[in-house]
């Protein structure tokens, strides 16, 4: 049976600094994978590729068999907003909305009805614990509050597959472990698959397979911060 997204000796560069350097990573239906390794080694890169965010200027990133480095930008944006989920270091919402209307987003820009989406983004507020906070906006809260906004945001599609970068670094530790466990437990029950970048061990040993990048490359001895497994 086939993975259900793959990248291919994916190569990506800025300017004439290379950030990956043919690098191959396979993602099953459900896998939690965490991608390991010291700032700069060209993790978010790798994660933007295979989330359509970026392009690779060689390899192949493949969803469900298909190459979606061939799609247009606005197939590839369709994709985030259904099938894909993503997950940023500061959450990234947008101040002015509440954080119902926040979550609300991904549901109304694939067009569901207002009513609709606010139900459902309701529903995913109260799933990850902050359902007190849906008529808040983001600068009303913590950090740890924006974040469990921002993963009901990027969970609220039920995406096949959830994209996470750096999500606990701006964190403090408990906190950060909470968000992780919430991934986690929704991840199991919907059988998402999630690639999750770190740089910190702890969060890595919440996947069930880690890979460490260095230097744009996989580093074969899984020695970057841990053993791979």
């Amino acid at each position: 049976m086939s993975a259900l997204l793959s990248g291919t000796s994916i190569v990506r560069n800025y300017g004439a600094t290379p950030a990956l350097r043919g690098v191959d990573l396979t993602v099953d239906e459900g896998e939690i994978v965490a991608v390991t390794g010291p700032s700069g080694c060209g993790k978010s890169t790798l994660l933007h590729c295979l989330a359509g965010i970026l392009r690779p200027d060689a390899g192949t990133v493949t969803y469900r068999e298909q190459n979606i480095g061939l799609w247009s930008e606005a197939a590839r944006s369709r994709l985030r907003r259904t099938e894909f989920g993503v997950l940023f270091q500061f959450g990234q919402l947008v101040p002015e909305l509440t954080a119902v209307e926040n979550v609300a987003l991904p549901l109304l820009l694939a067009g569901s009805g207002r009513r609709e989406a606010r139900g459902v983004a309701a529903e995913w507020l109260d799933r990850l614990g902050v359902a007190d906070l849906a008529e808040q906006r983001p600068g009303t809260m913590s950090g740890g509050q924006q974040q469990r906004c921002a993963t009901a945001r990027a969970l609220v599609t039920q995406p096949r597959v959830l994209f996470a970068d750096e999500p606990t670094g701006a964190l403090d530790v408990l906190t950060g472990e909470q968000v992780l466990g919430e991934i986690v437990r929704v991840a199991r029950e919907h059988g998402t698959a999630v690639v999750l970048v770190t740089h910190a061990s702890s969060v890595a040993a919440y996947a069930d397979r880690e890979i460490v990048l260095r230097d744009g490359v996989l580093d074969p001895t899984g020695l970057g911060l841990g053993v791979a497994r």
